[in-house]
């Protein structure tokens, strides 16, 4: 089954190998090597946790890219030695190696880098900044974009919004539990990620929820989207996000 297009607006999963989804998304018997192969099909994009981690080599990214078709785009999470500490300001080392594990092999696959900090990290508008700064704006040539998932109350204010605007940088949207859900839009992109599908709902969320995702979807353009379903009932995030794409794709 192809996929439909939509309106500018990527949707997808974390990942890609799950064991639940090989009872309810994958095909029985479906070889594991080819699971990117398969979700690549049916989905837009998805977000590659395991650099949060580890890093990739290049041949990884490069072999992702060769696996994909040719409107796939995968966002990456950027390393946990950057965005994990008690000085932002001093993480330029861990975000060099970062960028530089071969991100560029990617291609035009490649979406925003996701910087997840830590939930007890609160907001010091200094040392923010300074990381910021760090943060470049290409690599190899090719154009990079950053998205900010922040997890402490104290990253909703103005002062974090003004930051994120002035270096260009998404703030992302969680709906998850304890987690800031900050709607500002302050690049040329918006990026969300939907942590609360529940098991008992075939589609992770319920039918009236994701038509008020996909009107806010297309509400949010001509800014091109990228939509998420990470966690809470994981088994359940394939069919949201395909019930998401559907719906989009009715729009377009």
């Amino acid at each position: 089954m192809a996929k439909p297009s939509t309106i500018g607006v990527r949707v997808g999963i974390g990942g890609w190998n799950y064991e639940p989804w090989r009872d309810n998304f994958y095909p029985a018997g479906w070889p594991h090597a080819r699971e990117l192969e398969y979700a690549s099909r049916r989905l837009t994009m998805t977000e590659v946790n395991s650099t949060f981690y580890s890093s990739q080599k290049p041949a990884t990214f490069a072999k992702w890219r060769d696996q994909t078709p040719e409107d796939f785009v995968f966002s990456v999470k950027a390393s946990q030695y950057a965005t994990h500490r008690r000085v932002l300001a001093d993480a330029g080392e861990s975000v060099r190696r970062f960028i530089d594990s071969g991100l560029v092999e990617l291609g035009d696959k490649l979406g925003p880098l996701v910087w997840q900090f830590d939930r007890r990290k609160a907001f010091d508008r200094e040392d923010f900044a300074a990381f910021l700064k760090l943060l470049p704006r290409e690599v190899g040539g090719r154009p990079l974009r950053h998205a900010l998932d922040v997890r402490h109350e104290s990253f909703a204010c103005e002062a974090f919004y003004e930051l994120a605007r002035a270096h260009r940088a998404a703030i992302v949207y969680s709906d998850g539990e304890g987690l800031p859900a900050i709607p500002e839009l302050t690049a040329e992109f918006f990026y969300a990620r939907l942590l609360k599908s529940q098991a008992d709902i075939a589609t992770g969320y319920a039918p009236k929820l994701l038509d008020s995702w996909a009107a806010g979807a297309r509400a949010w353009a001509p800014r091109e989207g990228y939509v998420l379903f990470i966690n809470g009932a994981k088994e359940r995030a394939p069919a949201a996000a395909m019930a998401l794409i559907e719906r989009l794709a009715a729009a377009a």
